[in-house]
């Protein structure tokens, strides 16, 4: 028996019989790729998150290093970092932001402490820290929570140290000066 466009009814059952077979094929390669997306979408997030982490300690010490010269040029610390685009010659090409949390303020540390109110505003500023409290892949000076990273343009300030802890010597304090040890190669010392 031969339809209107020409086709037998038997050919069109096989043709719809197809048609069918390629939809649910066609859904059991979507949902494989959904699966193997859910599979590798931990690994992304992490990239991106130690990917976040590199960029935090870039900016994190250009600030630092711009407080630094800021510091050697005016004598003073900044008293805002948006002072640390204003000097002449440019000490810091932009104010980079904190790439660890939304809104991309940065918890700003002083050279001096906070009166009782706890007002920073006008008191020079010697450090930089994120204010995200989430851990990190990264273990930097020592420390695994991002707002402990401390991006600080003294060496010692209000007890937080800007060298490593793994570079002090073992009997040595954060703080601390190390003294000159003989040397066992040099001849004439102990």
């Amino acid at each position: 028996m031969e339809t209107i466009d020409g086709m037998s009814s038997g050919t069109q059952a096989i043709q719809g019989r197809q048609r069918g077979f390629i939809l649910a094929l066609l859904l059991a390669l979507i949902t494989a790729a959904g699966i193997l997306l859910t599979k590798a979408m931990p690994s992304v997030v992490a990239e991106v998150q130690r990917d976040q982490e590199e960029e935090l300690i870039f900016r994190g010490e250009a600030i630092r290093n711009a407080m630094r010269r800021f510091k050697a040029k005016t004598g003073n610390y900044p008293i805002s970092l948006e002072d640390l685009v204003k000097v002449r010659p440019r000490i810091l090409r932009k104010l980079y932001k904190d790439p660890m949390t939304g809104e991309g303020e940065w918890d700003i540390v002083t050279a001096v402490a906070a009166g009782a109110s706890g007002n920073t505003t006008g008191l020079p500023i010697a450090a930089i820290r994120s204010r995200s409290q989430k851990d990190s892949y990264k273990i930097y000076q020592g420390k695994t929570l991002y707002n402990e990273w401390v991006f600080s343009a003294s060496d010692e300030l209000l007890g937080i140290s800007s060298v490593p802890a793994g570079l002090l010597p073992a009997n040595l304090l954060p703080g601390q000066k190390p003294t000159s040890a003989p040397d066992p190669l040099k001849p004439g010392t102990p």
